[in-house]
């Protein structure tokens, strides 16, 4: 039963790492957004190149190939980490988010070694306000998190048996 629940944490990473560079590639050879800009396609979504040298919201930004191939190696160590948690995960409510974060942290990681920094393009606004600037990867791990903290905001949930803990009160 774990090596299919493993398989099925590797299975999310695969996909959304594919969607991810699959967007990205659209992004910059398809639509050609670096030319453009910006491409507005619903009244709340346009579609904003960015080109994120930093981490998450742009934090610890760097421009030198030094600071891209330490913030590339300290996201491929988590992968890592990250892969260990699948492997020993007994729970599909565990291996899918962190295996969904595991592929966008790769994405992540494949646009800083290829780019020298990250491709952002999705930007939600709407009411005069506007999100930040995000890819697909950075939605995976996003929801990845929240589907994880969810998880362990549920009543009674065991990763170490896979099933509801019994009050023994």
């Amino acid at each position: 039963m774990r090596k299919g629940i493993a398989l099925t944490g590797l299975l999310a990473a695969i996909l959304v790492f594919v969607a991810d560079q699959a967007s990205k590639w659209w992004i910059l050879h398809g639509l050609n957004l670096p030319d453009i800009g910006q491409l507005v396609i619903l009244p709340v979504l346009n579609f904003t190149m960015v080109w994120n040298r930093g981490v998450t919201f742009g934090l610890l930004t760097g421009n030198s190939t030094l600071a891209h191939l330490g913030l590339a190696i300290f996201a491929v160590a988590v992968v890592v980490v990250l892969g260990i948690w699948v492997l020993r995960s007994n729970r599909l409510a565990i291996a899918v988010p962190v295996g969904a974060i595991a592929g966008g942290a790769l994405g992540n990681v494949a646009d800083r070694l290829h780019y020298g920094a990250v491709v952002d393009f999705i930007q939600a606004h709407a009411f005069g306000y506007s999100w930040y600037v995000f890819n697909v990867a950075d939605a995976a791990i996003v929801c990845g998190v929240a589907a994880l903290v969810i998880d362990n905001l549920l009543p009674g949930r065991s990763e170490t048996t896979g099933a509801r803990a019994k009050n023994r009160g």
